[in-house]
Formats: structure tokens, C-alpha cells, sequence
């Protein structure tokens, strides 16, 4: 498979190009290389703030995946249940439903479809309580 061509990878190539020229039109190829470098340095940088951003973001899934995994028992509760239990506004349904199923892929959580209120749910409960 090929290497997908980066930003990086054509500026360092117009870098090589420059580098051997008086001037690029009527620019100096000082300023070109100057204008590469610092374009260069803002990409790394825009690298470095995701890298760091994903990181925490994934911290803040660790936590949340955490806290889900405390508040399911070895009785079958649907996820409005384990939502209201952890008693956060800004936890929604929807994110509690997404740690739950990588709680199901890591097989630490069980899930089956029960009928609730004349409506069939997912329900989920602690996978070592099946014993």
C-alpha cells in the first residue's frame, strides 16, 4: 500500500525545489523557505493540539466506561436505568449506550432484549453475575 502524501511531505518537496533558486517569481527564495518553515511548524503544531485533545477525550471515555461499569448490577437494566443512576446531567443516553457496548466487546457486560413496558429494550447486566 501506498504513503498517502501529507501536507508536510509537498512542502518539504517545494522546500528541495526552492532551495536551489535565487527567487520564485519575483519573492525572494529566502522568504519562500521562511514561508515553508513556519507553514510547516503551524501543521506539526495543529498534530501536536489533536494528539493532545484525542488523548483527553479519550481519558474522559476511560472515566465515564468506569463509572457505567459501577453502576450496572447482576439484575438486567435497561440504559435509561443505568443513565438515571449515575445521576448527571451531562451524561447522555446515547454516550452511556456507547460505553455499554464497548463493555459488551470487552465481555465485562451482558446484554439480551427484554420486553419492557409492552416494548422490546436492550437490557444489560454484569457478565460475571451469569455464572
Amino acid at each position: 500500500m501506498e504513503k498517502k502524501l501529507t501536507k508536510k511531505d509537498f512542502y518539504a518537496a517545494l522546500r528541495t525545489m526552492v532551495e536551489g533558486v535565487d527567487a520564485v517569481g519575483n519573492i525572494p527564495a529566502d522568504e519562500v523557505l521562511a514561508f515553508i518553515d513556519k507553514t510547516v511548524e503551524q501543521i506539526d503544531a495543529k498534530a501536536a493540539k489533536a494528539k493532545e485533545k484525542a488523548a483527553e477525550k479519550k481519558a474522559d471515555g476511560d472515566t465515564l466506561r468506569a463509572d457505567v461499569l459501577a453502576v450496572i448490577t447482576n439484575e438486567f437494566q435497561t440504559a435509561d436505568a443505568i443513565t438515571a443512576a449515575l445521576d448527571n446531567e451531562e451524561i447522555t443516553k446515547a454516550k452511556v449506550v456507547a460505553r455499554l457496548t464497548q463493555l459488551v466487546k470487552a465481555e465485562e457486560v451482558v446484554k439480551e432484549q427484554m420486553k419492557v413496558d409492552d416494548r422490546k429494550v436492550m437490557c444489560y447486566k454484569l457478565a460475571s453475575s451469569e455464572e
